[in-house]
């Protein structure tokens, strides 16, 4: 079985909202919903798990109403921290060492069907695997304010979502993490211990909705490949 868990608890402060960022509408339509259409329509996925905070659970059933997914299976309540969230989500899962988990952020509903498949089928093969795109500006390494050195950035992959993994890696990563900890992503937990993860090349339009105007390029890409 392959399982999505979608994140979608926090506040999303850097966003200065009246509401948290994933309930903010995008052409019309809230982008919780724009996510969870994605993995809803593709067939690697056979269940989704959506986290939420409290009253993002409340908002949901308001702005779902009159939508239905038949995937989403469950809807867990997220923690104080995005890794305590996923944590929450592992936790409430009743899968099998060999089922496929996918993480994947609420606020990004430019992923295609396409890289959640791929992801999937690599961590199947491979038993993790990160969706990943190239790092187009130069980057520079700093000492305060001064320029230390350029890093090359043709080593250099972003981490986009989502981050597909056994199972069984991923509740062996939970459990020897510490949620104290500064924990960006899915992959972080999984490399600390030792293991090799998978790229599969993503693509740039799938962009993290963090800051309002992030709102206005999303809606152009998403009116340019016709949604």
């Amino acid at each position: 079985m392959n399982i999505a868990i979608i994140v979608a608890a926090g506040t999303g402060i850097r966003f200065s909202a009246s509401q948290p960022k994933q309930f903010t509408h995008l052409l019309g339509k809230p982008i919780i919903l724009h996510t969870l259409e994605r993995f809803e329509e593709c067939p690697s996925v056979d269940a989704i798990v959506l986290v939420l905070s409290d009253g993002g659970r409340e908002e949901f059933e308001k702005v779902s109403a009159h939508t239905h997914f038949d995937k989403l299976v469950k809807i867990v309540t997220g923690g104080n921290s995005r890794a305590a969230s996923v944590r929450n989500a592992l936790e409430a899962l009743n899968a099998s060492p060999d089922d496929i988990v996918a993480v994947h952020d609420g606020v990004r509903p430019l992923v295609t069907v396409d890289e959640i498949s791929r992801t999937i089928e690599k961590a199947r093969e491979t038993g993790a695997a990160c969706l990943v795109a190239d790092v187009t500006d130069t980057i520079k390494e700093v000492d305060g304010a001064h320029i230390v050195g350029t890093v090359d950035r043709f080593l250099l992959r972003r981490a986009l979502t989502p981050q597909a993994f056994r199972f069984d890696i991923l509740s062996e990563a939970f459990a020897a993490a510490d949620l104290d900890e500064k924990i960006t992503d899915e992959c972080y937990l999984v490399e600390k211990l030792g293991m090799e993860i998978a790229t599969v090349e993503g693509n740039a339009q799938n962009i993290k909705i963090t800051r309002r105007e992030d709102i206005v390029l999303a809606e152009a890409l998403l009116k340019d490949i016709g949604n």
